[in-house]
């Protein structure tokens, strides 16, 4: 019975795993989904299985180069599945027929992608969904009246497509979000549908009413039907309703025209305004609230030009990888993202983002960039290849005019600052002399692999650099960022040691030796093992010994002055001293 059980809880959605495995070996990817069958579903990046890891519930593949046609007994097999997300790939043609049978199906995210041909039929039969979002595809016909089926529906997306004809009446009480902006509807809009804002029906220029003007005729009223009993006309008048007639119609399409002119000439002014607004680099996640995964070293972009066919320019949403696929989210999941300010430094701001599909990571905006886009990628490159235990690793970065990010693995632990100076209260665990000699060396194992295998310099280590793994090991953060700013930087700019190859020349004067001499003995004095202090006769013998030191420093610079004489020798002194006379 126990085991019986056990098999229960542990058991492998066998079945599922067949389903995406066909999926995924039939369905061409820049390979970035690196599912290992030998492995179970339930831990290939995407997936998630419910508790008792029996069934999928949740696949979401956005953004990771799927090209092509769904096939059916894939996807559609995922008979458990409650939330989809496909997003942002180059998939195409119209959905399989099996999707219907995905009933228990309650968010289905297919925008930025290339699916074409008319309103999936399989959609309707998804009476649970709450969330459908179809929008940025190349979809074309009605708007089908059986959208009304699904009843629990709260956002209904379908803007940037090509539908055409005129808009159902849509009754969900339930539904909060909806659009259908920048298709190829006309007709009036239904009174169910009058309470959203203009911007939901913008882009169709032959829709009118509700939020938008309201529609006018573009034929006047018929005259009214003429008297049966004939009357006598004259000609002249005659002629005269005719022509009059003439005019109405003439002004009545007149003003028909002009009215379609200025919606046009509005549409391109608000099309203009959101390219000027889509020019600018995006912001870095806001505190009240994403790049496909990567390829191989070196890193590789993701950008929804890729997707939406470069409609809008290069320079944006794009994200440059490396580590291998190991996260799968583009600049836009990112900005979407909820975030907390978890400090400001010297080179700039981190924040902690926690993504939509629960994946947390660290993001840096840089301040006060002065290198070049080529230097700024050269050095990036550089750090995106170091791998070691004790190195934060790069993930990403971004890079524009205005904003340069990073974006690094989150580190519960916090910092070695934060767990030595962060709480004072009485409940304070102080850090213990193994935990200290274990980051100690952990710091020093990565530090040495920077300047042996990576022939970097770190340029800022201080406490609040070195961020600690959950088994106290240490791990050294923001690696390689001082060469960012320019050998013009201030040295308090950055507040860390800093090793002597990237201090400037005027740093190692005869002044500052005397002062690291003092400072080293020093060191001595307060030795942590005693019998390695001086005694009071050798302190006074190394306070000697370095002010002897900087008297030869001084006597040899004074030896450069122009006040020596022709062989070398002051004046006043000969080279031997004078032979005594005898009286």
């Amino acid at each position: 019975m126990v085991v019986s059980l056990n098999r229960q809880v542990y058991s492998e959605p066998t079945q599922d795993k067949q389903a995406l495995l066909a999926f995924i070996s039939q369905v061409p990817h820049e390979n970035r989904v690196q599912w290992n069958a030998s492995d179970s579903a339930c831990d290939w990046v995407g997936v998630q299985c419910d508790a008792n890891r029996s069934s999928i519930y949740s696949l979401r593949l956005p953004g990771v180069g799927l090209v092509g046609q769904i096939p059916e007994n894939t996807i559609g097999k995922l008979t458990q599945l409650r939330v989809l997300s496909l997003r942002s790939n180059r998939l195409s043609g119209g959905l399989p027929a099996d999707f219907s049978d995905l009933t228990l199906l309650r968010n289905l995210y297919l925008q930025d992608n290339r699916f074409s041909g008319e309103f999936p039929l399989s959609l309707p039969e998804l009476s649970r969904l709450t969330r459908l979002d179809l929008s940025s595809n190349n979809f074309t016909g009605p708007i089908p009246f059986a959208v009304n089926n699904l009843t629990h529906l709260t956002g209904l997306f379908l803007q940037n497509n090509g539908f055409q004809g005129t808009l159902p009446s849509i009754s969900q009480s339930s539904l909060v979000n909806f659009s259908v902006a920048n298709n190829s509807l006309n007709g009036s809009i239904p009174a169910s549908l009058t309470r959203f804002p203009a911007s939901s029906f913008a882009g169709n220029l032959a829709l009118c009413g509700g939020p938008l003007p309201p529609c006018s005729p573009f034929f006047p009223s018929p005259a009214p039907t003429p008297n049966t009993t004939p009357t006598p006309q004259i000609p002249s008048r005659k002629k005269s309703k005719k022509l009059s007639t003439a005019a109405i119609v003439a002004i009545s399409v007149g003003s028909a025209l002009i009215f379609l002119l200025l919606l046009l000439i509005l549409f391109l002014c608000l099309r203009r305004h959101q390219r000027g607004q889509a020019a600018k680099s995006p912001k870095p996640p806001a505190t009240t609230r994403s790049a496909a995964a990567a390829g191989a070293d070196p890193g590789t972009s993701s950008s929804k030009d890729d997707v939406t066919g470069g409609s809008v320019e290069g320079e944006r949403n794009k994200l440059v990888f490396f580590g291998g696929g190991i996260y799968s989210f583009d600049l836009e999941d990112l900005l979407r993202a909820s975030a907390e300010v978890l400090g400001k430094g010297s080179v700039g701001t981190s924040y902690k983002a926690v993504l939509e599909e629960g994946t947390t990571v660290v993001v840096k905006r840089l301040k006060d960039v002065v290198v070049t886009k080529k230097e700024f990628e050269s050095q990036m490159e550089i750090l995106g290849k170091i791998k070691h235990d004790n190195v934060v690793p790069l993930r990403a970065y971004y890079y524009s005019k205005d904003e340069k990010l990073l974006v690094y693995d989150f580190m519960a632990a916090g910092s070695l600052s934060a767990l030595l100076h962060g709480s004072r209260g009485s409940g304070r665990t102080p850090l213990n002399w193994d935990n200290r000699m274990r980051i100690a060396l952990s710091t020093a194992r990565g530090l040495a692999h920077l300047h042996v295998s990576g022939k970097v310099v770190h340029g800022n280590i201080k406490a609040s650099n070195v961020l600690l793994r959950a088994d106290q090991d240490g791990c050294l953060a923001d690696v390689g960022l001082n060469l960012l700013f320019g050998s013009s930087t201030p040295p308090n700019r950055v507040a860390g040691y800093h090793a002597p190859e990237v201090v400037e020349r005027h740093a190692r004067s005869p002044s500052n030796r005397t002062c690291t001499a003092l400072v080293y003995c020093n060191g001595m004095c307060v030795s942590t093992v005693p019998d390695q202090r001086p005694d009071m006769p050798d302190v006074v013998r190394m306070i000697e010994e370095i002010n002897r030191g900087e008297t030869d420093d001084g006597l040899r610079q004074s030896s450069d002055e122009p006040s020596k004489g022709s062989d070398g020798h002051t004046p006043s002194q000969s080279r031997t001293p004078p032979h005594s006379v005898t009286p």
